[in-house]
């Protein structure tokens, strides 16, 4: 019996050092909700994976969501509060690999019409960035009847308007051509 209460102790310390559902990844904790600033939108972590170029950790993509679903067309057609977050992990990715990134992943996952409608924001928006070091976090967050904030490190950049911007955006990481599908597969919770 005693040998039981022991290892119910010891489990229920680990459990409030570990909270139940955040992640850790390359030695990052992701943590398992967050508010949105400016709200009371708690949002649940939905998955969170890393972005690998080659053999090189680039970034943790992590998606938040108001409850959990694996499905990315619903994920995607959603009016509803998200967060994209991004934690850069390489060293440095300069401000013309993520220009070209940006605009390679609106490209692969929209068609012409929607891209000539995304254009001018695509080009406010990725005018916001500056070259991402170890460390830096992105947060991308789709407010209802607001538009896409952007925050670089916790400041808020700009807000882009458009309910068709953040769905565009979403698609780069869960759309039918995602940068990577282990990291598409990680975001919608599947791994």
């Amino acid at each position: 019996m005693k040998k039981v209460l022991r290892g119910v102790f010891g489990l229920l310390c680990l459990l409030t050092i570990f909270p139940l559902g955040a992640a850790e990844l390359a030695k990052v904790t992701i943590p398992d909700r967050i508010t949105l600033d400016g709200s009371d939108n708690t949002l649940v972590l939905n998955g969170a994976g890393i972005r690998y170029k080659f053999i090189f950790k680039i970034y943790i993509g992590a998606l938040y969501l108001p409850e959990k679903t694996s499905v990315s067309e619903k994920i995607i057609n959603s009016t509803g509060p998200k967060r994209i977050l991004m934690h850069f992990l390489y060293d440095k990715v300069e401000k013309q690999d993520l220009d070209k990134a940006w605009r390679e992943g609106f490209l692969a996952n929209q068609d012409e019409q929607a891209m000539a409608q995304l254009d001018q924001r695509i080009n406010r928006f990725s005018a916001l960035f500056t070259d991402a070091v170890r460390g830096d976090e992105i947060w991308l967050d789709n407010i209802p009847d607001a538009g896409t904030r952007v925050y670089i490190n916790g400041e808020l950049k700009d807000t882009i308007s458009g309910s068709d911007f953040y769905p565009a955006l979403l698609s780069i990481w869960i759309g039918s051509d995602p940068v990577t599908t282990a990291l598409k597969r990680a975001m919608l919770g599947q791994e």
